[in-house]
């Protein structure tokens, strides 16, 4: 298990928003945390700390007004640490190229590939051609419908119809190097995590994981230790100490790397 840092950036600014409440009209945004720091302050510590496979994740779309100045932040971040942080948000074959060349160590497809509640195999074939199987994350976010983990798109706002499952995993294994799977229900509640996704993500034993959403005690984190069998990583948002929470990033850091599953 690993801690995987966040740098999440909204209108050119570090934030931590309730996920469920960001849509592409950009109203009823809820937030959690506004940084008074620019992006690269933060790659600047991760990096102090040797954390790798963070994610840079641009929240605005390319088409919005404020979409340069979010660029400009998370090129910022990934120049400040070169091959230790992940990009994603609009990532498609003609843009992947400009994050790679800035440090990024991957890129994360969501939106290409996940769109109008349709999932487009063929960009994803695409992008992978166009970057490779080694720097590729595909976003596998879901959300909870009768009893089933739905894959979900359009800023997590419309149902696919394919179940999150050990079958969809290895249907998409071949095309990447690592899955990121937000529980959407749970994502900048700091209400606990989903312990049944976390046992399904803790079944997979190939490509590795990582688990967003609702972590906000060290109980949380024991929790998917063991529910994920000590191989699904975690990263936590607005209940770390950086984004106003309660949670040490320090004390987050010994959880994750100790060996045991009861810490």
């Amino acid at each position: 298990m690993e801690f995987r840092p966040c740098i999440d950036i909204h209108n050119g600014k570090v934030k931590q928003i309730v996920g469920g409440t960001l849509t592409t009209a950009g109203t009823g945004l809820t937030e959690n945390f506004v940084a008074v720091q620019d992006a690269a302050h933060f790659a600047r510590l991760y990096q102090s700390y040797g954390i790798k496979g963070g994610h840079v994740i641009l929240l605005n779309p390319p088409e919005s007004e404020t979409y340069p100045s979010t660029r400009a932040q998370a090129l910022k971040a990934l120049r400040a640490y070169p091959g230790g942080l992940q990009a994603g948000g609009g990532i498609t074959p003609e843009n992947a190229g400009l994050f790679l060349e800035a440090g990024a160590s991957h890129v994360i497809v969501t939106s290409y590939v996940f769109r109008n509640g349709q999932i487009h195999f063929d960009n994803l074939q695409k992008l992978h051609r166009s970057v490779g199987k080694e720097q590729l994350v595909i976003d596998l976010s879901c959300r909870k419908k009768n009893d089933c983990y739905y894959i979900v798109t359009d800023r997590w706002q419309k149902y696919t119809e394919a179940i999150l499952s050990l079958e969809t995993l290895e249907k998409f294994s071949g095309y990447c190097d690592e899955f990121l799977v937000h529980a959407v229900d749970a994502e900048g509640k700091s209400a606990g995590i989903d312990e049944t996704l976390a046992a399904l993500l803790g079944s997979w034993t190939r490509n590795p994981i990582t688990y967003a959403g609702g972590v906000h005690s060290y109980e949380d984190l024991e929790k998917l230790k063991y529910l994920g069998q000590n191989r699904v990583n975690v990263t936590i948002g607005s209940a770390l100490d950086l984004f106003g929470g309660s949670l040490s990033m320090e004390k987050v850091l010994s959880y994750t790397k100790s060996p045991n599953i009861n810490n």
